[in-house]
């Protein structure tokens, strides 16, 4: 119940670099590089989103969290593996690619582990209205 209090007058943003910081989560780090936010997409629904009693965020779904980095101008990288010619480098290769298949990578230019004060500029974005079935009608409507 700590921990939820800890994090409940925070911004995303802030909840997520004091996650990425405290050292209590295996499922979400700092890339190499420090400019991406690593996440092993399984471990976190279960360590993070599925916590009870204790949520950080606001969801229980991996697709709501991801819309919420989405929000805030985080953007999916993708990961490009160079494949070898041989055959048993390949499929060392496939193997280690398919580990990393799990792990999604995120990369905010506001949000960089050595410019810690950066993520204080990073803003929600205007949430696109209309996404709905009833997106026309709720258009039509005087206010």
């Amino acid at each position: 119940m700590a921990m939820e209090r800890e994090f409940l007058s925070l911004r995303f943003p802030q909840k997520l670099w004091k996650m990425l910081e405290s050292g209590k989560f295996q499922s979400i780090w700092w890339s190499e590089s420090g400019k991406c936010v690593a996440i092993n997409k399984d471990l976190f629904e279960v360590e993070v989103l599925s916590r009870e009693g204790q949520q950080v965020f606001h969801t229980q779904k991996i697709k709501s969290f991801m819309r919420q980095l989405n929000a805030y101008g985080f953007t999916k990288m993708q990961w490009n593996f160079q494949r070898s010619a041989s055959l048993p480098e390949f499929l060392a290769e496939e193997a280690a690619a398919s580990a990393h298949s799990q792990i999604l990578y995120y990369f905010n230019p506001s949000f960089n582990r050595t410019h810690p004060w950066l993520s204080e500029t990073c803003k929600r974005r205007g949430v696109l209205k209309g996404r709905g079935p009833d997106a026309e009608k709720m258009e039509e409507r005087p206010l």
